[in-house]
This record gives C-alpha cells, structure tokens and sequence, in this order.
C-alpha cells in the first residue's frame, strides 16, 4: 500500500463505516479526524482545515448537500476538496453532488483503495495549483486570519487593554494600514482605499509586525486592541 500524507476531515453517521474507513485511510498515511454529523464536522473545520473533507450525504438533520453549501459559502472553505460518500448511486444523483461542489463522488459500497487513490489525487492536485508565492502569504490562511480579526473585533468589549510602557511610534501610513487591517481588509482592498500599491502595502505590514513584535494579521490586531492603537 502506497504511503500518503494530509489531513483528512471524515464525516459520517455509520460508526462502523466511519472507523473501517478512517483505519484505512490511517494506514495509508493520512491523518484523519472524524465527525458523526454535519454540526460537529462545522466544528471541526474551525478548530482546523483539512486538505480533504469526505463527507456522507445521507445524514440525519442537515444531510451532506446542505453541509457542503454552508462549507461553499465560508471564504476559508471555498476551494476545500470534497468528496461525497452515498449509497445513491444514480446518474441524477451524481450530478446534483458534482452541483453542489464536491469533487468526487464514491457509491457505497466502495473499494477503499479508490478511495486513497482519489483523496491522494486530490491532495497533489490542489498542491499543483498552488505553486510557491516566496514571501506572498496563503490565500486560506489569509482569509481565516480575517476572520479571526472580525470575531476579535466583535467581541472587542473583552478585549483586555493593558496598562504597559509600550510605545509603538507609528507614522500616519502605518496607523491607516493599521486601522484598514483592523477592519478585517485584505492588502489589495487597503491599497485601494489608501491609493497606492499592494507592495507598499506589504511593506508596511510587515513594518507593524516588525514593531509591535508580532507574526501575523491576528497577533498585530490583538496586540494593538490590547495597547490602544486602535479604537
């Protein structure tokens, strides 16, 4: 048996179907995490996006055509694989998955090599469309990095700001970038709004990181929530 790597997000009702096929994919490799049902595979996917999401569609409550919409819709997920696991195996029935986004579609019963075989595909097929950006950051990470900072900004009221003898000297630019990050902006947008280009405002972005001592978009907002840059 060939060996695999990524991270693997099951979802399925049947117990016994969901552990015979997370072994499997286990032995070929792969890391997986389960869910039973639709609510606690959403939970899973904010806690951690995988490389592959299996997702029965049968499933009581919110079956896996409904699931898979609420993933389309979320920024983060949008070009997350699927591959839709059925006991419906119908031309019609088919189509109305590949309609709703997934990218495979195995009837059960299924060989469980085909199965690898079309998660591994996937997993090197997503990588061969996303070819090394040097110092340009991950659209995905981007844009859960985004979302972090808008629930941090909703939640702004427990935000603690610290009493420290920090002081961050900014110029005007950087208090603007940093504001526009603040609102949740990807670069692209806050050169637009500012009126110049995205390298400079790459630039100073990574300036706020460098002087505030921070890694990323979430860890500048929090820091700058918690010591009164911004309001």
């Amino acid at each position: 048996m060939s060996d695999y790597t990524g991270n693997i997000l099951l979802v399925d009702d049947e117990p016994g179907l969901r552990e015979a096929v997370q072994a499997y994919l286990e032995d070929s490799g792969f890391a997986v995490r389960t869910a039973s049902n639709a609510q606690e595979g959403w939970a899973r996917l904010q806690e951690e996006t995988p490389d592959v999401l299996i997702s029965d569609i049968m499933m009581p409550q919110v079956d896996g055509h409904a699931f898979l919409a609420q993933v389309r819709e979320d920024i983060r997920f949008k070009g997350l694989p699927v591959v839709f696991l059925t006991a419906r195996g119908m031309t019609k029935d088919r189509i109305q998955g590949y309609n709703s986004g997934c990218d495979a579609y195995l009837s059960k019963p299924f060989d469980p090599e085909e199965l690898v075989a079309v998660v591994g595909n996937l997993i090197e097929r997503r990588a061969a469309q996303s070819p090394d950006t040097g110092d340009l950051p991950d659209i995905a990470v981007m844009a859960r990095q985004i979302e972090e900072i808008k629930a941090m900004l909703t939640q702004k009221g427990g935000v603690v700001k610290m009493t420290s003898d920090v002081n961050i000297d900014l110029t005007p630019r950087e208090q603007s970038v940093l504001d526009l990050v603040a609102e949740g902006l990807m670069n692209k947008e806050i050169a637009s709004r500012l009126d110049t280009s995205v390298r400079n405002v790459e630039k100073y972005v990574s300036r706020l990181f460098s002087k505030t001592g921070t890694n990323s978009r979430t860890e500048l907002v929090r820091f700058a929530l918690e010591h009164g840059l911004v309001s």
